[in-house]
């Protein structure tokens, strides 16, 4: 084996040590909270796109805004200026304005403990998966200043503003007893007041919401992937006559 045969083995190696350093520490983060639940892909599904936009603008965009984005960037979900006038436009912005709030920061802080974040690229910073989960697990908790607690968020200062539509419900513990020493376990949420939708109505519609920020977070990335699919052909094509045309070429030297 040639030196430069070894240097690639080597590489390789290092980068399989890489992942699965990497796959470990994820999988101890996992295990120190709230096991988190796979978020449907619908990045490809444009109604589930126009409906995540939706459900953004008509509850999170009233105390969260995304000042990275402008409602006229929605034609790239299929939405037409007149459709974004009509259903997304409420207190006189315009279709090229970027979606921010009214709320005075001073107060929000005061109201919640601190601003509510921009959610702009919120998707990019916690991921798919924790947002899915994060928006299906509040729960009634009369202990906190809003009345509501969260599996993923613990002491979260947001209200579950979703309430109406998911109804309202309390999560259950139990002590849990081990090597390690006790503590309080999860084990299953009671529903006490029904809302709009059943939970797999609600569930759906929070991947759809889900879905919608993880497109906001990154509107190009299906184009970036497509090029990147585009590429990657290129380049197998390109190293098949490549290797045939260095195979011809040395074949009359040997």
């Amino acid at each position: 084996m040639n030196n430069k045969m070894k240097t690639i083995l080597n590489l390789c190696k290092a980068g399989l040590l890489a992942l699965s350093i990497s796959v470990a520490g994820l999988g101890l983060a996992n295990e120190a909270g709230y096991p988190l639940d796979k978020a449907p892909d619908r990045l490809n599904d444009m109604s589930a796109l126009q409906n995540g936009a939706k459900i953004f603008v008509n509850y999170c965009l009233n105390c969260h805004s995304a000042v990275s984005m402008r409602y006229n960037r929605l034609r790239d979900i299929g939405l037409s200026d007149e459709q974004i006038k009509q259903n997304l436009l409420f207190t006189g912005e315009k279709v090229g304005d970027l979606m921010k709030i009214s709320m005075i920061e001073k107060e929000s802080k005061e109201w919640f403990g601190k601003a509510p974040p921009d959610l702009s690229v919120e998707a990019r910073s916690r991921g798919s998966d924790w947002i899915y989960t994060y928006l299906r697990t509040f729960y009634r908790d009369d202990s906190r200043p809003t009345g509501w607690n969260n599996l993923v968020y613990k002491n979260v200062g947001m209200p579950h503003i979703l309430w109406e539509l998911q109804g309202e419900r309390v999560a259950k513990f139990e002590e849990a007893k081990g090597e390690h020493g006790g503590g309080e376990h999860f084990v299953g949420f009671e529903q006490l007041t029904p809302g709009k939708m059943n939970q797999q109505e609600f569930d759906n519609n929070m991947g759809d919401l889900t879905a919608f920020l993880t497109w906001m977070s990154e509107p190009g990335q299906l184009q970036r992937k497509r090029i990147g699919v585009i590429v990657l052909l290129f380049l197998a094509v390109f190293t098949v006559f490549a290797w045939r045309l260095n195979a011809a070429y040395w074949k009359s030297i040997h």
